[in-house]
């Protein structure tokens, strides 16, 4: 699998920088490549006390600025540079379009990204494109930009009302009426969409880099505690696979994404919002037959990927684990810059 930076000798193993090492997406990424032998992982936060920090040995780790900071970007590329970097596989959200944006700076460098190209990010990180742009190829939820021209009188009540960007549920409020939708501040930075009332999936789906879909893998969160799934199981429905891989292909994401859907008030799934990074529970679809962060960092290096993988139905229950670390260990990773 290995395909070094210009200037790497021949046999030295692949190094791949993973961001965010103190979510779950990153851990799970982890867990899948140094499977891999000809990978050496390498881990990247803002925050010394990350997790992911700790799976690797102490000279392959580094902080780095929040994605949203002014000089993210070229710090971690200095930061890569240093460290002999070949890959850079990103899985914070506020990371993927500024690094997209800087595709060529890291190019130029030797070093490649594991992300999609920022076209497609453009589309999936606005939820309000992203739903326009995938009318008419899935069922998508009545969706308006929260402005001056929304008549609350029209809606079937309960709605969301939700950011048009960021992730997971914040600023996220269920309206239960005409009333309460009106008292409202309104905003185009927010959308207001119908309530989706059924069966809720994450659909993990590997795409190669022509965006050709080669597994949608549908999973059910089936136990949650404080927000957090902590049992799940993959399930085969031909309907939510194929919801998957129409919205991957639609809106042009590579390598792996995760698309979200819930079925409406008639029971056909409808589009929550898209993930174009790796999912903290990937790790469940891994274990049911299809390992998608090795076969995205094959496709990455230009290696053939097969038309299609099924995967098998499987269950998880997860659980919180520990890491001892020396305190001289957390103390002393220093933010590195210039």
């Amino acid at each position: 699998m290995s395909a070094p930076r210009p200037g790497r000798a021949p046999g030295q193993p692949l190094r791949i920088l993973v961001t965010g090492a103190g979510g779950p997406a990153a851990i799970a990424a982890m867990k899948s490549l140094r499977a891999e032998p000809s990978v050496e992982l390498l881990a990247a936060d803002m925050d010394p006390w990350a997790a992911g920090l700790y799976l690797v040995p102490p000279g392959n780790r580094t902080l780095i600025p929040a994605g949203a900071a002014a000089d993210f970007v070229d710090t971690l590329l200095t930061r890569c540079e240093a460290l002999g970097v070949d890959v850079v596989l990103p899985t914070v959200d506020a990371e993927l379009r500024p690094l997209a944006r800087a595709r060529d700076k890291f190019t130029a460098a030797g070093i490649r990204l594991l992300l999609a190209e920022a076209e497609a990010l453009d589309i999936i990180l606005d939820k309000f494109t992203l739903a326009t742009h995938c009318a008419g190829v899935v069922r998508i939820p009545r969706t308006e930009l929260f402005e001056a021209a929304v008549d609350p009188e029209t809606w079937t009540y309960p709605v969301v009302v939700k950011p048009r960007t960021g992730s997971g549920s914040r600023g996220i409020r269920i309206v239960g009426s005409a009333a309460e939708l009106a008292a409202l501040d309104r905003s185009p930075a927010l959308i207001v969409q119908d309530f989706l009332p059924g069966e809720e999936y994450s659909v993990d789906v590997l795409a190669d880099t022509n965006g050709h879909v080669i597994a949608s893998v549908p999973r059910i969160r089936a136990r949650v505690d404080s927000g957090v799934s902590v049992g799940g199981r993959t399930v085969h429905d031909p309907e939510v696979e194929y919801f998957g891989r129409a919205v991957a292909q639609a809106t042009g994401v590579t390598f792996v994404a995760n698309v979200q859907c819930k079925r409406d008030r008639d029971g056909s799934p409808a589009l929550l919002e898209v993930n174009p990074r790796i999912p903290g529970t990937l790790g469940l679809t891994i274990a049911s037959g299809v390992d998608m962060p090795r076969l995205a960092l094959h496709a990455l290096l230009g290696g053939q990927l097969p038309a299609h993988l099924d995967f098998r139905e499987l269950a998880v229950v997860r659980y919180l684990d520990e890491c001892f670390v020396d305190p001289a260990a957390v103390a002393g990773l220093q933010l590195v810059t210039g």
